[in-house]
């Protein structure tokens, strides 16, 4: 029965064994602001954060 000369690295496996594909980001447009989001995430508009088209908080937080 053949066998291998020399053993195979984990990541050439892994690479054969993934079926993992990259998919796009869903995004959404909020009702009351107008402005493309990713879904379930809030985000900015005017200075305001927004979730689920209602105001969060009224200052933004600075993003670093």
């Amino acid at each position: 029965m053949p066998n291998p000369k020399r053993r195979h690295s984990q990541q050439r496996s892994a690479k054969r064994r993934t079926h993992y594909k990259a998919t796009a980001a869903t995004l959404s447009i909020d009702s009351t602001t107008g402005e493309t989001h990713l879904r379930h995430r809030a985000h900015v508009s005017e200075g305001k954060l927004y979730y689920k088209g209602q105001v969060v908080t009224e200052k933004a937080p600075i993003r670093l």
